[in-house]
């Protein structure tokens, strides 16, 4: 049995990923564009929704 890793990123993570504000990470999930988990007063961003939105971005431009 394999087990997949998800990388979990915090907010400054993706921030600095997208150079985005962190008001802008927080609308957009807010917005449900951006999915997220929170654990008690934790929120973690699945490595793969920020590679998911980017990949949204990139269709709408297109």
């Amino acid at each position: 049995m394999t087990t997949a890793t998800v990388e979990l990123l915090t907010v400054p993570e993706v921030m600095a990923r997208l150079k985005y504000s962190r008001s802008k990470v927080y609308d957009l999930i807010r917005e449900k564009r951006l999915v997220s988990i929170t654990e008690g007063r934790c929120r973690r961003i699945p490595e793969s929704a920020v590679q998911d939105y980017i990949r949204a971005r990139l269709e709408e431009a297109a």
